[in-house]
């Protein structure tokens, strides 16, 4: 007698409250004291029965009476589910769990149950039972050829808040911590899943083996992208409170949706009506691609607030762009852009800021690669090829990229910008060749290689995207990394040197290294510095630029260890109390009033000068997995946690840990909100990173250093 997986959860509604009351009391004696109640009293069935009241639409699965007893061994599926709890009568303590996911399937189908049993679909069961998630865990080295011998183990006193108390056997790896994708433990244990399932504490449970983390060093399309979703949801085991910050937090992005002509276009920069809109009251390119992320990676993806975005970004690039008598390059895309409404015509128009709103009037340099790498995740999370096939998004990449490849008077492959180009749109220090629009730029022509289509010039794009990236990753990876040992050679460096033979190609002086450095800089770990050009470097350190380095495989997987062990050496100074710090160390004194100009938000430890960005979380989360250690995303999420919900969501903290709410910190911050919704995500399953990363490019080749033909006759 064969059936469906459907069949193995079956919804019967307890039409009788006295049953389920009475079901409850049969089983109060047999059980412990839940840490719910407070006295005795409270444990009266009548109590029992008011808190166990939205149970009625749990699920009860009984076994068929008519099942002979040969039949009933021959299943390890027989379970029963009462409110809040379930049971298992059939099995010992001591049966091996079985670990193989597709087995577990198949045999689940081949379950004999009984066909009067009403069917649900699981996502359904689970809202049902709002049981907390538990780990699974692999508790035996046996095989098992069939599920016969499977039993659940039971978490006492599951309740609709989802709180649970589970035994040793099943609690969250914790000791276990994953690196480089396998455990350190002697035995080498099991990685397991954590699964929507509450199993009894007298049983074994179910082993769910999970996929090591992704190195640098591991191809990224051996992950399944909806494995997880397939199984349960694949989610971790959260606390009552992670689980509200969650709910609060897809609540509030929902909020921040803006509509045009009655579709979803963009999400708000924030929505704090304690203060002025300012342009907070706008949908930024930039502060949307976590928001649209977040609506890709939720399961069932929302894929149509992200497609529209796309379309309506590129119908504004479209426009012509001017400040004052100058004319802006035709693939520039906007900064920023807002739903205006005309009551008088009734009528719905866009306002669209292409830099001559902004601080400083600068275009938006980061724009358009952000543009570029949604466009990819959009793609490869709907399989939308026939969006990509359109002449206009073809049409709209070669747009960008012709701004960024077309030739001048550089020596250099990285792209020279101005300050205020990027996230940090205010005079900073960072123009130049800052890391952070490298990095991107790396990462844009990536993707636009992968979605071009070869027909009419797209074949000559390719090409020169092809000989920039193998020219651009040589020089990031030789002159803008810095560790111990390099920042010895530096200081050591001699100056004035002439011919191809310098050493010191950018003629940098050892005297200009800030002494800070020396101290920062650990025996292991590495990063990339913010800026390289003559005579200059700057050594800060800018997250951003180094973790979009990781995820597009910029850096060399050495070198994406080595910063990874850097965050964890210098945990205290990038992290500290709130996550994360855009840029370290601040600016003070003099330095500060000739940098910033005096800039009253820069202040020393505020705002992009050293202060705190919970947004960030989700690309150090993406690195992190990528590199192997989600354990350090892990701990920076929950760092969060403890605070962002309690403090509005922020947009910024301050002070040299982050223990304070930015001083004109914009609350309820939508990227602060979607920035958590994505690395949560992505640590509960990491397949979602196949969205946001690049495996190391192979065809690059090994570049050669040639002697220019100027330098001999």
């Amino acid at each position: 007698m064969s059936t469906t997986l459907r069949d193995l959860l079956v919804a019967e509604r307890e039409s009788e409250a006295s049953s389920l009351s009475g079901d409850i009391s049969d089983k109060e004696d047999s059980t412990t004291t839940s840490p719910l109640f407070s006295s005795e009293e409270e444990q009266s069935p009548e109590n029992l029965k008011k808190d166990t009241a939205p149970t009625a639409f749990l699920l009860d699965l009984k076994l068929n009476e008519n099942l002979d007893k040969e039949e009933l061994t021959k299943s390890s599926e027989f379970i029963t589910l009462e409110p809040a709890t379930i049971v298992d009568n059939s099995f010992e303590e001591n049966d091996p769990s079985y670990s193989s996911v597709k087995e577990v399937l198949k045999t689940a189908e081949e379950s004999p149950f009984s066909s009067e049993l009403k069917c649900k679909k699981l996502s359904k069961i689970s809202s049902d039972l709002k049981i907390e998630l538990v780990t699974l865990t692999d508790l035996t080295k046996e095989p098992s050829n069939s599920l016969e011998k499977v039993i659940a183990k039971s978490v006492e006193n599951c309740e609709a808040k989802g709180e649970a108390t589970v035994s040793e056997e099943s609690t969250v790896i914790t000791s276990r911590e994953v690196v480089g994708g396998r455990t350190t433990e002697k035995d080498e244990a099991t990685v397991t899943e954590h699964i929507n399932e509450c199993v009894s504490d007298n049983a074994k449970s179910t082993a769910l083996t999970l996929k090591p983390c992704p190195s640098v060093g591991v191809k990224l399309d051996v992950l399944d992208l909806n494995i997880f979703q397939r199984l349960n949801g694949g989610g971790l085991l959260l606390s009552p409170e992670s689980c509200t910050m969650v709910d609060e937090a897809w609540e509030r992005l929902s909020k921040s949706y803006v509509y045009f002509k009655g579709k979803p276009v963009g999400t708000l920069a924030a929505m704090d009506t304690s203060a002025d809109a300012l342009n907070y009251n706008q949908v930024f390119v930039r502060d949307f691609v976590p928001s649209g992320l977040a609506c890709l990676m939720k399961e069932p993806p929302e894929p149509e607030i992200v497609r529209n975005f796309l379309l309506k970004t590129l119908h504004l690039q479209g426009l012509e762009k001017r400040v004052d008598n100058f004319t802006l390059g035709e693939g520039v895309l906007p900064a920023s852009f807002k739903v205006l409404y005309d009551s008088d015509q009734e009528k719905e128009t866009l306002l669209v800021d292409f830099g001559a709103s902004a601080i400083g009037r600068v275009a938006p340099v980061d724009s358009g690669f952000w543009w570029i790498i949604l466009l990819r995740s959009y793609i490869k999370r709907t399989r939308d090829y026939a969006l990509l096939d359109r002449p206009e998004v073809q049409k709209g990449m070669k747009l960008i990229l012709k701004l960024c490849l077309s030739d001048g008077f550089d020596t250099f492959p990285t792209l020279l910008c101005a300050d205020g180009c990027s996230m940090i749109d205010r005079r900073m220090g960072i123009y130049g060749y800052p890391i952070e629009i490298q990095a991107l730029f790396y990462f844009a022509l990536r993707c636009a290689k992968q979605m071009l289509k070869p027909e009419r010039d797209g074949k000559e794009f390719i090409e020169r995207i092809e000989k920039r990236i193998t020219a651009l990753s040589y020089h990031i990876q030789t002159y803008y990394w810095l560790d111990f040992t390099q920042l010895n050679n530096i200081y050591r460096y001699k100056t004035e040197e002439y011919s191809h033979t310098a050493v010191n190609k950018f003629n940098v002086i050892p005297e200009s290294i800030p002494d800070w450095v020396f101290d920062f800089m650990p025996l292991r770990g590495g990063y990339l510095i913010g800026n390289v050009s003559p005579a200059r470097m700057d050594f800060r350190w800018f997250l951003v630029g180094n973790c979009i380095a990781i995820l597009s495989s910029l850096v060399t997987p050495a070198q994406a260890t080595a910063i990874m062990d850097l965050v964890e050496e210098r945990w205290e100074d990038l992290i500290g109390e709130m996550p994360l710090k855009i840029t370290y160390p601040a600016l003070e004194g003099h330095e500060w009033r000739i940098v910033t100009g005096f800039d009253p938000k820069n202040t020393r430890w505020s705002y992009h000068n050293g202060g705190s960005w919970p947004v960030l979380l989700w690309l150090l989360s993406a690195a992190c997995i990528k590199v192997g250690r989600p354990q350090i995303a892990k701990r920076a999420i929950e760092l969060a946690e403890q605070r962002m919900s309690k403090d509005g969501w922020p947009e910024y903290y301050d002070g040299k840990t982050g223990r304070y709410v930015g001083k004109q910190a914009r609350k309820y911050q939508t990227w602060s909100i979607a920035g958590y919704l994505v690395a949560k995500m992505m640590v509960e399953n990491p397949s979602n990173l196949l969205l946001i990363s690049l495996e190391e490019d192979k065809k690059i080749a090994k570049s050669r250093i040639v002697r220019s033909n100027s330098s001999s006759f």
